[in-house]
């Protein structure tokens, strides 16, 4: 799964529980976090596509 794919699904999931999980609805669940997802840009598409820059790089000098 892409992380497009894997980011739309984690929201998809977190609407359903801050609605209280009601049973059928999740292709509306769904189409909510894929507008969310769209909203927020190809930036936060980076953001999450690569959390670990940047970690590690400590300064050597003395």
């Amino acid at each position: 799964m892409d992380s497009r794919e894997e980011r739309i699904k984690r929201r998809a999931y977190e609407i359903w529980e801050r609605e209280g999980r009601p049973a059928g609805r999740e292709e509306e669940h769904w189409d909510q976090a894929v507008q969310e997802i769209e909203a927020e840009g190809p930036e936060a598409e980076r953001e999450v596509a690569d959390p670990m820059v940047g970690v590690g790089s400590k300064s050597t000098s003395g």
